[in-house]
């Protein structure tokens, strides 16, 4: 059986956004069992964890001696084990992966760096002045698939492991309105969260986090 590694607890700001969620994502559509392994950040740094993710980030998934790290590998990984999220042609399979890695080199880099500048860096004075450039550059993106969409309602005739991938990098923008502002976009983003697959997925994220606070609550009354 597959098994995932994920955080037991990220802050608020992050839960429900931790590159996981993909992974659960895609393990659901295709129908995997996979089992949890949860770790804290003392894991993350430690040899043996290291062995498994070089970087010490999640997810990474370990299967009968199987050791993959990168949501992006081990999505493809997942998609590749039946038609659930790949079709059964090639040319429809290669372009569900030319779309995964569209999602995650063309529109999850601009995203990010405007996030960073929203999140983690908000109060550095060059942030201000750096954000309406970074901005510009997440818009002609998001323009350009919008205008790809059209009418359509998904990425190709299906929804593929590229949808789900894509689907994901908009997410990131949700404390924006450069998602909403744009219909075709808000449409197509709704539709794939809608998916069963995802509803499952994204509470199995969200569950640990919950027993941890829990957790921790009841720990402070018994010591307060």
């Amino acid at each position: 059986m597959i098994t995932l590694t994920a955080f037991r607890w990220v802050p608020p700001f992050a839960q429900g956004m931790v590159r996981d969620l993909r992974v659960r994502w895609a393990l659901e559509e295709a129908r995997l069992p996979y089992r949890e392994h949860l770790i804290g950040t003392k894991d993350q740094a430690s040899p043996e964890y290291r062995t498994l993710q070089p970087f010490g980030q999640v997810p990474a998934i370990e299967e009968d001696g199987l050791k993959l790290f990168e949501s992006g590998a081990i999505v493809l990984e997942i998609a590749e084990r039946g038609t659930a999220l790949l079709p059964p042609d090639a040319q429809g399979r290669a372009r569900a992966r030319v779309w995964t890695l569209a999602a995650l080199n063309t529109l999850e880099p601009p995203i990010m760096q405007l996030a960073s500048l929203d999140i983690f860096h908000v109060d550095q004075p060059w942030a201000a002045p750096a954000r309406p450039t970074a901005e510009q550059a997440v818009c002609k993106r998001l323009d350009e698939l919008a205008a790809w969409l059209g009418q359509r309602e998904y990425l190709e005739d299906r929804f593929t492991v590229g949808d789900l991938m894509m689907s994901s990098v908009l997410r990131i923008l949700h404390n924006t309105p450069l998602v909403t502002d744009r219909p075709a976009l808000q449409a197509y983003r709704d539709r794939c969260e809608a998916r069963p697959a995802f509803a499952k997925a994204l509470a199995d994220q969200l569950r640990p986090f919950a027993e941890f606070e829990a957790a921790r609550a009841a720990a402070n009354r018994t010591t307060g």
